[in-house]
């Protein structure tokens, strides 16, 4: 009895249970990390989601002010055509005034010589696009379009409830008890991965876009000066013709 009492360590079983417990606590501590990684993972694909709709939706917008720039020079470039006219038919005006004021024989030469021809007017204006840099940007933001609506139909509106991503809880749950090991991870930073090269060519494409509004601002604020000071002449032009009716 003796012998045993001399060979037994009453601190065994406490190095026993700590041994156990640490085991315990390291493995929880193990899930938790994975949990954690996976949910923070989670939490980075959604916000690349989310940013991605928010870089689709200023394309989509910055198509819209393209197409009502291009429909702004188009209705520039047919009033400088009208003006362009005007001016013809106010010159045209002004030799038949001068005709008119001739001696008598000028009169009747006027009246025996044969109208000038006019020419057939065109049954529409030439359609505008804009500059090639604009017109091509557009073109390449619209065929985008369909494509990020194909592969992202739930990014479509910005709604949290649409969201791949919009509850990080129960989707890391529900991987975490269904996935092997490393493989929803993987899935998620392959989303992550996926969306940075979306938004990087979203973003190439919305540079194109305001490089090509510059470019076409610039042209139009040309046509814009130019019109002004044909429609500066016009007036002149119009109200010596009034002056010279009025002298008849």
């Amino acid at each position: 009895m003796s012998a045993v009492s001399r060979s037994y360590n009453p601190f065994d079983e406490d190095e026993e249970e700590t041994r156990g417990g640490g085991e315990v606590c390291g493995a929880e501590r193990q899930r938790y990390l994975q949990q954690e990684v996976l949910r923070r993972s989670v939490a980075t694909a959604d916000s690349t989601a989310r940013s991605l709709s928010l870089l689709y939706e200023s394309e989509r917008i910055g198509v819209a002010a393209s197409e009502e720039l291009i429909r702004q020079g188009e209705a520039l470039k047919r009033t400088e055509q009208m003006v362009d006219k005007m001016d013809q038919d106010l010159k045209t005006s002004q030799r038949h005034i001068n005709s008119i004021k001739s001696v008598f024989g000028g009169l009747v030469n006027y009246f025996k010589a044969k109208p000038p021809e006019s020419k057939p007017e065109q049954n529409g204006m030439p359609e505008y696009y804009g500059n090639s840099r604009l017109k091509e940007a557009v073109m390449s933001s619209k065929d985008q379009d369909s494509k990020f609506q194909e592969s992202h139909p739930n990014l479509r509106r910005l709604d949290n409830s649409d969201s791949d991503f919009s509850n990080i809880d129960s989707i890391s749950s529900v991987q975490r008890d269904a996935c092997p090991k490393n493989q929803c991870l993987q899935a998620y930073h392959k989303k992550i991965d996926n969306n940075l090269d979306e938004m990087s060519s979203g973003l190439s494409r919305l540079k194109n876009l305001a490089l090509g509004l510059q470019t076409e601002i610039e042209e139009q604020d040309d046509m814009l000066d130019r019109l002004t000071k044909k429609v500066e002449i016009l007036d002149v032009g119009i109200k010596s013709t009034d002056k010279k009716i009025r002298q008849l």
